[in-house]
């Protein structure tokens, strides 16, 4: 240990005494150790901090982020975490943009979901959070963002990387749909429910990394989470039945729109990520192209990182093919 507080498992003591500068003096001592957890998507720095009065999660969106999203980010997780969908928020730094919060053992919600006994009361759980968090009322002036005009962007940035035809021609078919009259109004929005970002601690089912939410339509989060979990129809109007407490029915037409932009948007990051990774790009025929769950049991044993350039480009394909295959016998 360094005088001032933070474990020398952290890069460096003054690196050690940066991060001990962003928690709150409760938090600080001799015995508190900061160690570094695999971050998400958005490129935060995110910490595991182990002290005498519990164990927390640190998360750094670092000086460039704007002050503005910052602090909507911020909003919307202290009141996720006041409604019991969320870690509790317990100190903000709005100087260092750090939030501490309180650390979910997640005992896997994926396992409880997949096992047969447990399935239907995971699909009614997993609604009604949802429900919960879109009951949520978004901070003031929180600007709403077209996901197409992600795809838009991303596709513009990748200019000049080659992708596979029948990738580039998916994304582009549904930035080119007429979306359905909305039927709901904007909620609070999650916006990236994928498997990292859902914890069952034992009770509750609780969402994690809130760093894209904001306002959207509500059939967004239950498109993604159908995405990424790989539900059927069957599962799926299971699940928007539970959220909107009402028997099943058939699948509206804004979330049947919804699960295609999902996985466009999704796919369209996967590529950005693939390049910035290193990837060289290229074609490659549909049918020899993974599926999620090809790409996930190779995660499983280890044979592929979802944060590698193999990963993310693994990944982009995968979730065209939830799009390409949709009328397919699931593989």
């Amino acid at each position: 240990m360094r005088p001032g507080g933070a474990s020398s498992e952290v890069t460096g003591y003054d690196a050690a005494m940066t991060l001990a500068a962003c928690l709150p003096d409760h938090l600080r001592g001799a015995a508190t150790s900061i160690t570094p957890l695999a971050g998400g998507l958005s490129g935060a720095g995110v910490y595991r901090v182990e002290t005498p009065a519990g164990t927390y999660v640190l998360k750094l969106a670092g000086d460039a982020a704007p002050v503005a999203a910052w602090r909507q980010t911020l909003a919307i997780q202290r009141r996720a975490g006041d409604a019991g969908v969320a870690p509790r928020v317990i100190h903000a730094d709005e100087a260092r943009r750090a939030v501490v919060s309180e650390l979910v053992v997640n005992r896997g919600l994926a396992p409880r979901l997949f096992n047969p006994q447990t399935r239907d009361a995971t699909l009614r759980q997993l609604g009604q959070t949802i429900r919960r968090v879109h009951a949520l009322p978004l901070p003031d002036g929180a600007p709403a963002r077209d996901p197409r005009e992600v795809i838009a962007a991303l596709r513009a940035q990748r200019a000049g990387f080659v992708i596979p035809t029948f990738v580039g021609a998916a994304i582009d078919e549904v930035l080119a749909e007429s979306p359905p009259a909305p039927a709901r109004p904007r909620v609070t929005s999650h916006n990236d429910l994928n498997p990292s970002n859902l914890a069952f601690d034992g009770e509750r089912v609780l969402l994690l990394d809130w760093d894209a939410a904001g306002p959207n339509d509500p059939f967004y989060d239950l498109a993604a989470v159908a995405v990424f979990l790989r539900l059927d129809d069957a599962a799926v109007a299971a699940l928007i039945a539970a959220y909107d407490d009402a028997p099943p029915a058939a699948l509206p037409a804004g979330f049947v729109h919804a699960r295609r932009l999902v996985a466009a948007v999704c796919a369209s990051l996967f590529l950005q990520l693939a390049r910035q990774a290193g990837h060289p790009g290229g074609d490659a025929p549909a049918d020899a192209a993974p599926t999620l769950p090809d790409v996930y049991g190779l995660i499983g044993i280890g044979a592929l990182s979802p944060g590698s350039a193999d990963g993310a480009w693994a990944f982009a394909q995968a979730l065209v093919r939830t799009i390409t295959d949709r009328a397919a016998p699931a593989r």
